[in-house]
């Protein structure tokens, strides 16, 4: 288990961005959050195995592909602290 913290960068806000990758989370053994952050990004934070993280990374990117400029991350430790996925506030 690990856990990874995505942020997208470009048009992200506003475009429906956190329903949709809240929506592909159910297709996937992932737990975490999404959310808007004051400077314009998105910022994604998941845990689950490496692969599961990588094919819904991959999702989300893909079907927000026109929106999206740049996608960094990080891996760290998972730490349990979820048990679904929610959009954060």
């Amino acid at each position: 288990m690990i856990r990874r913290t995505v942020y997208f960068t470009g048009e992200v806000q506003g475009v429906f961005f956190r329903a949709t990758t809240r929506d592909i989370a159910g297709s996937y053994d992932v737990v975490g959050t999404v959310r808007n952050l004051r400077d314009g990004r998105v910022e994604l934070i998941a845990e689950g195995e490496s692969e599961e993280i990588d094919g819904f990374v991959s999702a989300v990117s893909k079907a927000k592909r026109g929106f999206i400029d740049e996608v960094t991350s990080n891996n760290s430790d998972a730490t349990g602290e979820f048990s679904g996925f929610a959009v954060a506030l």
